[in-house]
């Protein structure tokens, strides 16, 4: 520890007068864009399992779907470029020094996703031109690239992120980083395979709910055809069977957490001392050293975090007090992840259940509520897990090298970028909600055939 502090000591501060500002923004930003990412990596899998089944079987309305699905993935890959590009300018005006400095190191990552951005937006083209005009299997053949592209342009962003939270591969010199080596750095990086299993596992958890939510708000208006039975039973499926694994990946994420970025745990819980048989608090508020009006459940922390009741657990009072995260925003964030995760794995767990036993989606209207909730319950999930993440791991961008407020700019005029930053998301939002609206009431006619048979009460969706 005392070589890494020492190393980030080579950084002086800049002037901080807009660091939160910058950090705000940047934070608007992921929350943002997190979301979309999701999307990216789940729901192109989503809409070729669909095709296929319409290639399998000849049913026109798998093929319905995933003509209309199609349309909701170009729209929200526009968007996500937009979002995206901001990210990327975001990253070398609001941390010029972190750029500068480490460039070298994760540079290869982002070149990669550049190259998987831009093939993937490459056979989006040809897979939304290729409909009717390719045969069936041909056209499915084309929508492979799509999903593989997104996961390598997601897989090298995580990659980066993982080496920000537990950084190797190079030497600092003089403030300088020499010696580098971008493999080790990225893929032989011990903290990368939690983050990027548990993202991706996320993003077919959220993708899935706020697709099945769609369609059970229709079910609850009374619109319930075929076409919608179908359409929700394949997202919820695809989401009730990944609730449940994310718990044991947290499980793993956690006990890395706890012996990579013990700060970190200590965080989560509130932890001031360190602790043998540490417990763990559900709710309650942070103060005065302690954890206050919450439900104390002795040795669970222990438990939890290396699967031992009396393991040591390392308190915020190891660290200095300017080497800790803010406690309440990192614990209510991983709580509010945790407990909303532990819901949609229980409601997961009930949809399975039904559907093992009748072999049908449950009837009961309060379940078809309760998946409604459950999309944007998982955004929330999703965006506090995120927060966990990176605001547990300050005051560094680079965990124990590099601390945020040295990278960050000395520039003036933050606010107002901030400000025309937030307005822009608003009208961004506004654009695609209007553009989702028009495609879901835009009636799908597949070329030179009539309209499908969806089942009745059918309207479009």
């Amino acid at each position: 520890m005392g070589s890494t502090l020492a190393t980030a000591a080579a950084f002086a501060p800049v002037d901080q007068h807009y660091l939160l500002q910058a950090r705000q923004m940047q934070a608007l930003s992921f929350a943002v864009h997190i979301p979309l990412v999701a999307f990216g990596i789940s729901f192109p899998v989503m809409v070729l399992f669909v095709e296929w089944l319409h290639v399998r079987s000849g049913d026109r309305v798998y093929l319905m779907i995933a003509r209309r699905w199609t349309r909701v993935m170009v729209a929200l890959f526009a968007v996500g470029v937009i979002t995206g590009t901001v990210l990327s300018f975001e990253m070398g005006l609001l941390w010029p020094k972190f750029t500068g400095t480490f460039g070298s190191v994760f540079g290869l990552g982002f070149a990669i996703e550049g190259f998987s951005f831009f093939m993937e937006a490459i056979f989006i083209g040809i897979y939304v031109y290729g409909w009717g005009r390719l045969t069936p299997r041909a056209h499915l053949l084309t929508g492979i690239p799509i999903v593989i592209t997104g996961f390598t342009g997601s897989w090298m962003v995580i990659a980066v992120n993982a080496w920000m939270n537990h950084p190797g591969g190079f030497r600092l010199v003089g403030g300088r980083a020499v010696d580098v080596d971008p493999f080790k750095a990225l893929f032989a990086n011990s903290y990368l395979w939690h983050e990027l299993i548990h993202m991706y596992i996320a993003g077919y958890i959220v993708t899935g709910f706020i697709m099945a939510g769609v369609y059970a708000a229709r079910r609850l208006r009374g619109c319930w055809g075929r076409y919608e039975r179908v359409a929700l039973t394949v997202p919820l499926t695809i989401a009730a069977l990944a609730s449940p694994v994310q718990v044991l990946v947290g499980d793993w994420a956690a006990r890395t957490v706890a012996e990579k970025q013990p700060t970190k745990l200590a965080a989560i819980e509130g932890l001031y001392e360190t602790t043998r048989g540490a417990p763990e608090h559900i709710l309650g508020w942070y103060t005065d050293n302690q954890v206050k009006y919450g439900i104390r459940i002795p040795r669970l922390l222990s438990l939890l975090a290396f699967h031992r009741t009396n393991a040591r657990v390392q308190g915020l009072q190891a660290v200095p007090a300017n080497d800790r995260p803010p406690i309440n925003i990192v614990r209510f964030a991983f709580q509010s992840m945790v407990g909303i995760g532990t819901l949609l794995a229980i409601l997961g767990v009930v949809y399975l259940v039904v559907w093992i036993r009748r072999r049908s989606v449950p009837d009961s209207r309060l379940f078809y509520g309760a998946v409604v909730i459950a999309g944007p319950a998982a955004v929330v999930a999703l965006i506090s897990g995120w927060v966990v993440t990176e605001v547990g791991r300050q005051p560094w961008v680079v965990y124990r090298v590099m601390r945020t407020s040295a990278a960050v700019t000395g520039a003036h005029g933050i606010p107002v970028s901030y400000g025309l930053l937030a307005a822009s998301y608003v009208v961004i939002a506004c654009g695609l909600a209007w553009v989702l609206r028009r495609l879901a009431k835009a009636q799908l006619r597949l070329p030179g055939e009539p309209e499908a048979d969806l089942g009745p009460d059918h309207q479009p969706a």
